[in-house]
């Protein structure tokens, strides 16, 4: 059974489909997950810290699938290709992971600073940890291709920036004269193209044929 923080980290998230960041109410989450407004700000501390532990929650999730899929009875090469699409399809799917991955936030989207110096740590330890701010984007993509162990790690990172160079393709031209150029939708991205596929297999397949080389 989910845990009331859980819960209201879920509300939130589902809350940024059809709203942005600054006209989620507390409040309104609290009825959401039911649970009490004090529950909340017991957890979380202040919407700031909800904001922290939504991005903190996104990071360790996708880091979690990552692993996941390393881990997989298959060829180390299609591992990483997996990790690659799968880096596509979740960031197509989840706007704060994109953002993590790229840099890329907008007015929509929670961008958490960590907690100030010298502020009173949050009594929750889960919270303690997500007060110290979200990766940056280099620091996540070197966190995803330490999952793959310290033989693996550069064939990881070439996949995930791969993954990352087709996320953030640049705009497409639309039909309709005198509109802005727009990207492609989300569903295009996912799953990847099988030429970015067939390069990242190429290019790992090499690395894999040195016999010293197995995956963790």
């Amino acid at each position: 059974m989910p845990t009331a923080r859980e819960t209201l980290l879920d509300a939130a998230l589902a809350a940024l489909t059809d709203r942005s960041w600054s006209a989620i109410r507390m409040a309104d989450l609290a009825a959401a997950a039911r649970v009490s407004r004090q529950t909340l700000y017991n957890e979380f501390g202040s919407k700031e810290g909800l904001a922290r532990a939504l991005v903190r929650r996104e990071a360790d999730t996708y880091l979690q699938g990552v692993r996941t899929l390393l881990a997989a009875p298959a060829p180390p090469e299609r591992n990483l290709v997996a990790v690659a699409e799968w880096t596509v399809a979740r960031s197509a799917a989840r706007p704060v992971l994109r953002a993590l991955l790229t840099g890329a936030w907008n007015e929509r989207l929670p961008a958490p600073r960590p907690l100030r110096p010298g502020a009173r740590p949050a009594p929750v330890p889960a919270q303690r940890r997500a007060d110290e701010g979200p990766p940056a984007p280099g620091e996540l993509v070197a966190a995803t291709a330490a999952c793959a162990g310290e033989r693996w790690a550069a064939g990881c990172e070439l996949a995930v920036r791969l993954a990352l160079s087709h996320v953030v393709a640049p705009a497409v031209p639309t039909a309709e004269p005198g509109r802005e150029p727009q990207c492609e939708e989300p569903e295009s991205w996912s799953p990847m193209t099988p030429m970015i596929t067939s390069v990242i297999e190429m290019i790992l397949r090499v690395e894999t044929m040195s016999p010293r080389k197995t995956m963790p």
